[in-house]
């Protein structure tokens, strides 16, 4: 079943009814009952001989048809290791083939893919794959700083006499098989070029018989959020989950079989599988991936050298892109479309990216992992003012409200807390129905945390966060979880983490530490215990030793105090955003 790229919508459907901050999202577009193997054999069949995914750097260039014969051949590979539909697989690397091609494999087979972020380090590693019980880890070597072998190595030992498949390892005791990408052999663990090369026929026949029994509302995705409690949660996201968001949003970009759409974003998070390349498979639209990592020489060299005519990216990858000292030799008049998220679009910055990149219908969107992740974005077609100053209006099928602190619906224009309903909401964190129950109420509603007001247009616009989440150059970072990690530091005593404004990234970590008596600590001191412990963008860039931290008369911190103490101690100005 093939669709018109352009969503069917009526902006007067979009708006709040009664005067209260609650909107319905369109409708007349049925959603995709579909699982996600289903989607692409329905798109392979109908563009086999196409373009499906092009990777820049590695110089791999696939067409639809050569794409699912290599995605069936690896999953009849990870049958053949043992693993069994519902079986939780990891995938710990950089932008590669081999990223894309185990997303569709996994999905094929019924295997709920844990994406890991390329950032994280030996604890974060051992948390995840502990948490939902992986059996098997597909890694990179290695990237940019990151060792993620001798890491594997260090946390599991035993690999160096373990039979390739049979690992039995103290500190992560369910995991099986360690797969390394590309043909290189290490102790204990197989190649991810040998995978395919596993499966006999018994296997091969089985991918199909598989592939019959999954339904679109089971497990297929678990994505990991930084959590306030100090320790990710595994978002559970289902096949009807992430395949209606991605056919949702790039329908609403106006994405067709004829584009080519540049995804520098990471595939760990959803924009780059779910928006990305799931909303590729969704309207048969080439991927190209420009390299392993953002780099805006390599990306603009993709957009000029393979014709692309959209781009994701948060407004970092643009800005530096705009700022390119050679930007004018590129030729990417060929772009027209695109999403900017993440983090909020400076108005100077959507104006350049209009005019100088070329991409007149370029749209904003909001979400959360939890949300598979889009619920609202602006149309191509909306003023350059709302597609700067709001996130847009409400994704179809998806409902939205904005509550007060007593759970009431707010009157429109007044801010409040942004909950979610619809197909859209995650069934849940891994394990962890306390949490879950936080989050989802008795009717359905993920409360987001974000703080929002919708006008009467129903655009929305997020206004704060109800706790103090800190976006740093598009990655979310919640404070506790890195106040958590510097508590076992033997030196301190009490910490804060905050966000100060940031012209680079938006918003930078900032923490506010009182030692232990009689101790004494340096800024680089307290950097150096982070660094290879915790992700790059969690260390604090500023550190500052107190004798006491600011409470209220219950005793909790008052960040808000640090915080703009700690802007008028370092001089800094607050990021303009329109």
């Amino acid at each position: 079943m093939t669709r018109e790229a352009e969503p069917v919508t009526d902006p007067a459907e979009l708006k709040p009814r009664e005067d209260k901050s609650w909107v319905v999202g369109d409708r007349s577009v049925p959603l995709l009952r579909q699982t996600i193997p289903q989607a692409l054999a329905q798109t392979v069949a109908r563009l086999g001989y196409r373009p499906a995914a092009i990777f820049c750097e590695a110089g791999r260039r696939y067409t639809w048809s050569e794409f699912a014969r290599e995605v069936d051949a690896v999953a009849a590979g990870l049958l053949a290791l043992g693993l069994e539909k519902g079986d939780r697989i990891g995938i710990w690397s950089p932008n590669r083939p081999e990223w894309l091609v185990t997303q569709f494999a996994t999905a094929r087979v019924g295997l709920v893919l844990v994406t890991i972020n390329p950032a994280y380090r030996l604890s974060e590693l051992e948390y995840v794959l502990n948490k939902v019980g992986c059996k098997a880890l597909v890694a990179a070597a290695r990237f940019k700083s990151s060792d993620y072998l001798e890491m594997i190595r260090s946390l599991a030992p035993e690999l160096e006499t373990a039979e390739p498949g049979r690992l039995q390892a103290r500190r992560v005791p369910s995991l099986r098989a360690v797969i390394r990408m590309g043909a290189e052999k290490s102790p204990g663990m197989l190649s991810f070029d040998d995978l395919a090369n596993l499966a006999g026929p018994a296997q091969m026949r089985t991918v199909d018989a598989v592939s019959a029994t999954l339904d679109p509302d089971e497990a297929i995705n678990i994505q990991f959020t930084s959590g306030t409690t100090g320790a990710p949660k595994g978002a559970t996201l289902t096949h009807a989950n992430i395949l209606n968001n991605a056919d949702m949003v790039t329908r609403t970009i106006r994405l067709t079989e004829a584009d080519r759409l540049c995804i520098p974003v990471p595939l760990y998070h959803c924009f780059g599988m779910v928006m990305g390349t799931l909303g590729c498979v969704t309207k048969g639209a080439t991927m190209v991936f420009p390299g392993e990592g953002f780099d805006a020489t390599s990306a603009l060299q993709a957009v000029a050298g393979e014709r692309c005519t959209g781009f994701y990216g948060v407004p970092t990858m643009f800005v530096a892109m705009l700022d390119h000292p050679d930007f004018k030799r590129f030729d990417v008049t060929s772009l027209r479309t695109g999403i900017m998220a993440g983090a909020p679009c400076p108005i100077e910055v959507m104006k350049r990216v209009v005019s100088d990149l070329h991409m007149p219908e370029v749209t904003i969107a909001y979400g959360m992992t939890e949300t598979s992740p889009v619920s609202f974005q602006s149309h191509v077609n909306d003023p350059l003012e709302k597609r700067v100053s709001t996130v847009g209006r409400i994704h179809p099928h998806v409902e939205v409200k904005v509550i007060d602190e007593t759970g009431q619906t707010v009157p429109v224009g007044v801010s409040g807390e942004l909950c979610t309903r619809g197909y859209s909401v995650m069934k849940g964190y891994w394990d962890d129905a306390d949490k879950t129950a936080e989050a989802i109420d008795a009717d359905g509603w993920m409360h987001t945390g974000d703080l929002a007001t919708i006008d009467g247009d129903g655009y929305c616009n997020i206004v704060g966060r109800v706790k103090d989440m800190v976006i740093r150059g598009g990655e979310n970072v919640y404070p506790r979880e890195v106040e958590e990690f510097l508590y076992r530091h033997p030196k301190v005593a009490q910490v804060q983490v905050f966000g100060v404004p940031d012209e680079r990234y938006g918003e930078e970590l900032a923490a506010w530490i009182v030692l232990h008596p009689h101790e004494e600590a340096t800024e680089e001191e307290i950097r150096a215990f982070c660094r290879g412990q915790i992700a790059h963008y969690k260390v604090p860039r500023y550190v500052s030793f107190k004798d006491a931290l600011p409470m209220t008369v219950t005793g909790k911190p008052q960040k808000f105090i640090m915080r703009d103490e700690m802007v008028a101690e370092l001089g800094l100005s607050e990021s303009k955003t329109a």
